[in-house]
């Protein structure tokens, strides 16, 4: 009897043993069952949604084959096996953790490595949270409230958990990849939330623990500007914040530190005092470097012509920065010999190079004293070599004050007419009085300080001292007669000559007693008087109208004084007359 194999597949035919028997339908129903019942119990060996490690053994067009370790092979779709760059990036024989995801129609396993990689993913999401492990992640980009963060699958990083501090820029952050912690999940919801100032708070605890342990006084230390404001800087050093003031940044001037200096910037300090209780750190930057200070007074010496950059200019002066940490001022009176400036900025700008001379260096108080003019010829001394004390010279009237009259004679320079040097004798209240602005005059030099710059004319010195000639003409006894041109509580000022003046007290206004002078006199009354005193320095003149009244002259003066002389009371009154009229006849 011959074997009929043909619906047998190809191989099991060949594994049959012919006994010689005839097979009957029920015996192949039997073989048949037990061959799937073998399949099928190999294919339930593999479970749905199980994730397994497969090796690829072939990449199709579409489909990538992987021999999941069973009976049959799974496969896997193409695209997910394709990276951002269109490129697969697995070969034949790589082995990869993928999900037995279903059987499609025709019995074969379809595998998922995004599934597999899924379920990985919030494998490690929940170990993360429970056991509080960081998670590695990269911000993708922002969005309501926070930050998106890839961790496998998109998670939620709150605005406030970026950063210990609060952060404005919250678009820096993305691209980067962090460490972050799982603060809490929903897997149902595909919810993730995360944290990276936590890990950061445990940074900087552990960064602190050592910063502490480390530091001391007088290090040098690395650190990063944590922040900016007009009195300093805070250096962040490792878990503890550090102040360098404003005052220990530069030698030179600081003014506003976020000029020179931005945020996030490393920084070379050095530690000038720790209290290591209150965690407070005192930090200094120019103490990096010598003290420009140090030998200053050698460097520049007094006298010396320097070349200086305008830093600041102020309505009293110039600074000028000679080196770096070293200022100088250039005082406004320090600026010119002759011209009169309102504020530097008429004439120098921020930045500008000049040249400047030494005047004084005080390295204890820091303080170096400039000047402009002196590199210039000083107008001053030509000055005085051009004009000689008692020169004759013509000017016009600049200006004219209370206390004198400014003459301009060389150009820049003003010589001053005090208002005692106006007249001889006539009384100036103010010199307007006799002179305009923009009248020529000539005037007597009688000063020129070069030292002080101060140049002294007078008018009156054009003229002869009358008041030389007046003890000549008035001596003391002598009557003279003038008018009254003045009445004051003291006393009435009379003129005896134009211009000359004297004071007759009130006591000197009669023998009787008076209260005030107005009871006996007028403005512009002719009195006589004698004249008591003549100071010619001082310009005063004092009368006595009682003397005059009582015929009390320097012959009556001088015999009632003989009289009166107790040591000649016996002498004969015709020897006193006769001295009298000798005495008379000598003056």
């Amino acid at each position: 009897m011959v074997n009929d194999n043909s619906e047998m597949p190809h191989g099991e035919a060949e594994n049959v043993i012919d006994t010689g028997a005839e097979s009957t339908p029920a015996t192949r129903s039997e073989e048949d069952l037990g061959f799937r019942e073998l399949y099928e119990q190999s294919l339930q060996s593999v479970q749905i949604g199980e994730v397994v490690t497969g090796k690829v053994v072939q990449i199709g067009s579409d489909v990538v084959m992987v021999d999941v370790g069973w009976k049959t092979e799974g496969y896997i779709p193409l695209r997910e096996l394709i990276d951002a760059e269109g490129k697969i990036g697995i070969s034949v024989g790589d082995e990869l953790e993928i999900l037995v995801d279903r059987r499609d129609g025709d019995g074969n396993l379809v595998l998922s490595r995004d599934k597999a990689t899924k379920i990985k993913v919030w494998d490690d999401i929940k170990a993360a949270c429970e056991q509080n492990m960081p998670v590695q992640g990269t911000i993708k980009e922002r969005i309501k409230g926070g930050l998106s963060v890839d961790i496998g699958i998109p998670a939620f990083l709150p605005g406030s958990q970026v950063d210990i501090r609060p952060v404005r820029d919250l678009d820096r952050y993305v691209g980067q990849t962090l460490m972050f912690e799982v603060l809490k999940y929903d897997k149902k919801r595909n919810n993730v939330v995360l944290s990276r100032r936590t890990i950061l708070e445990k940074e900087r605890e552990e960064e602190k623990k050592h910063t502490l342990e480390t530091l001391e006084e007088g290090k040098i230390v690395q650190g990063i500007i944590k922040n900016i404001t007009d009195y300093g800087l805070f250096i962040d050093l490792g878990g503890i914040d550090g102040l360098l003031h404003v005052t220990d940044i530069s030698w030179g001037r600081m003014s506003r530190p976020a000029d020179k200096f931005s945020r996030g910037d490393s920084i070379t300090v050095k530690v000038l005092s720790f209290d290591r209780e209150k965690e407070r750190v005192s930090l200094g930057l120019k103490q990096l470097i010598d003290n420009p200070w140090d030998q200053i007074q050698s460097r520049y010496p007094v006298g010396g012509v320097v070349e200086g950059k305008v830093v600041n200019l102020t309505d009293y002066g110039v600074f000028v920065e000679l080196e770096d940490g070293v200022e100088g001022l250039v005082h406004i009176s320090e600026m010119f010999w002759t011209r009169e400036i309102k504020h530097p900025t008429k004439v120098l700008s921020l930045g500008q190079v000049i040249r400047v001379m030494i005047l004084d260096v005080n390295p204890v108080s820091k303080r170096i004293s400039l000047g402009w003019k002196q590199t210039t010829p000083n107008p001053w001394e030509s000055l005085k070599q051009k004009y000689p004390e008692g020169q004759i010279v013509k000017g016009v009237i600049r200006n004219i004050t209370n206390f004198g009259i400014f003459v301009g004679v060389e150009d820049g320079i003003d010589g001053l007419v005090h208002v005692s040097d106006i007249s001889w004798k006539q009384r100036v209240k103010h010199p307007s009085e006799f002179y305009k602005k923009g009248q020529e005059i000539e005037a007597v030099i009688l000063n020129i300080d070069v030292e002080n710059e101060k140049f002294s004319l007078g008018i009156k010195q054009l003229e002869k001292n009358p008041w030389e000639e007046l003890g000549e003409r008035f001596p003391a006894g002598s009557t003279v007669s003038g008018r009254v041109t003045n009445m004051t509580d003291f006393g009435i000022f009379v003129e005896i000559e134009e211009g000359v003046e004297g004071l007759v007290h009130i006591s000197e206004l009669s023998s009787k007693r008076i209260k005030t002078p107005s009871e006996i006199f007028n403005v512009g009354d002719t009195v006589s008087a004698v004249v008591k005193n003549i100071d010619q320095k001082g310009k005063k003149i004092r009368l006595s109208i009682k003397d005059f009244e009582s015929g009390t002259t320097d012959a009556g003066r001088s015999g009632h004084q003989y009289l009166n002389n107790r040591e000649n009371i016996g002498s004969s009154l015709g020897k006193a007359l006769a001295d009298v009229k000798i005495v008379g006849s000598d003056s």
